[in-house]
């Protein structure tokens, strides 16, 4: 045990006694715990959210089945790395011993093709893969692979956990031990954490290192107000589940709007350094194209598109290139929200005046009956006529005339305010400035 590992490394669990929570799995009797007594141990994903045990548990199976580890990240690991894994594990396998076990941590990163290259290790025994996701398996992991694994949940840790954790921590930490520690009010601390035993760690360090070195005393009390005090003082982690996990892609939004190439290059590197998952962020600059960008330059959101099919495809770390690009494209790209004030002002009405009828002459008529009744009678098909226009009213008679997209200042949508201002005159009034 070293003394300046962190907190939660240095109290993770060795065996199943020491593990905590998770009972449905590995408490007596529990289906996981079966399986390791047996030593008949499967291929498996462990889906739960973070700092519910997923890592240390497969550590602790290996351990106790002395079974050859190996582990990787999906957020740093590619096909290579997963093959040089591979090979490595051959050279462990021998007639009397059983396959090491390959621990996979956040396998939902992985691509497709990076998925594939594990699927003959798998099926031939070379390896028992492991692998820890926060994501549902079914959308993330390949369906190949997942029909060769077993799924189990993870539960958040429970209140009960977490206090438990905090005392054995007070108790048995190599150098919490030197502190006369009295936690008053667990509320806070628990609530900082998120059912996360590694958060709870970090923040019961902190609060214990930042109290000693304001009142030098060895003597210390924990409770709410200290606890919020100094984790929101310090505690400058890039939290993906957590509030600056809306603060960092707020800022990152902002500064894509903002068109501060600069910035929304240095907030990415934040979420890419922060583990945040790539499609979210690629989804995100999706949604910006359209919302900030949109008519002012039409192509943002096919290469918005574009990155987030390329992710998808390419995988981690190389996507960090894409979404790169794609940020500073946006960034600089000219910025109107004129689509997105042109929806919402239209839903607007549609909540102000109701379902207004169609125009008879704008409605479908595929039976006899419809064309009795005048459905679609006196329709002007546009390409009957010169330019392939004829002015029309295609809004409810209610609110014939209303204007809900007004083309914003660029270049692109001044081009189409100019031409609007020709067909549609009684809407659109072109000032050339």
């Amino acid at each position: 045990m070293f003394p300046n590992q962190p907190l939660a490394e240095r109290l993770r669990p060795k065996n199943l006694d020491e593990f905590c929570g998770q009972e449905h799995l590995v408490g007596k009797n529990a289906v996981l715990r079966k399986v390791i007594e047996s030593g008949n141990l499967p291929s498996f994903i462990l889906w739960g959210p973070p700092g519910a045990g997923k890592t240390t548990l497969a550590r602790i199976i290996a351990n106790t089945l002395k079974r050859p580890f190996f582990q990787l990240s999906a957020v740093h690991s590619g096909v290579k790395d997963v093959r040089e894994t591979i090979e490595k594990a051959k050279k462990h396998q021998f007639f009397d011993q059983p396959n090491p076990v390959l621990f996979i941590d956040e396998i939902h990163r992985f691509n497709k093709s990076q998925q594939d290259s594990l699927l003959s290790a798998v099926e031939q025994g070379i390896i028992t893969l492991i692998g820890a996701t926060t994501e549902n398996p079914s959308f993330e992991v390949i369906s190949p692979l997942l029909s060769r694994c077993q799924v189990y949940i993870l539960n958040p840790l429970s209140e009960k956990d977490l206090t438990g954790l905090l005392e054995r921590a007070i108790k048995k930490d190599i150098n919490l031990s030197g502190y006369d520690i009295t936690i008053k009010e667990y509320e806070a601390i628990i609530r900082v954490s998120g059912g996360d035993a590694r958060k709870l760690y970090n923040a019961l360090e902190l609060v214990v290192s930042s109290e000693a070195d304001e009142t030098g005393s060895q003597k210390i009390e924990i409770d709410n107000q200290k606890v919020l005090l100094h984790v929101q003082k310090n505690l400058a982690l890039y939290d993906k589940n957590g509030e600056k996990h809306y603060d960092i892609i707020s800022a990152f939004i902002k500064s894509l709007r903002g068109s501060d190439p600069n910035a929304a290059v240095y907030w990415l590197a934040r979420m890419v350094e922060g583990g945040e998952d790539p499609k979210f962020i690629a989804r995100r600059m999706v949604i910006l194209a359209a919302e900030d960008i949109g008519l002012a330059n039409p192509n943002a959101l096919l290469l918005a598109q574009t990155c987030f099919e390329a992710v998808n495809v390419t995988g981690w770390p190389e996507s960090r290139i894409i979404l790169s690009e794609t940020a500073i494209y946006l960034a600089i790209s000219p910025k109107s929200n004129s689509s997105y004030m042109a929806i919402e002002g239209a839903i607007e009405e549609v909540k102000k005046s109701g379902d207004l009828p169609v125009p008879l002459y704008l409605r479908n008529a595929p039976t006899s009956l419809m064309k009795n009744l005048d459905y679609g009678k006196g329709y002007k098909y546009a390409h009957n006529y010169e330019d392939n226009f004829v002015p029309e009213n295609y809004l409810p008679e209610e609110i014939k005339g209303t204007k809900f997209y007004e083309p914003g200042l660029n270049l692109k949508e001044k081009e189409i305010k100019q031409r609007l201002s020709v067909i549609w005159k009684d809407v659109y009034k072109y000032n050339p400035e």
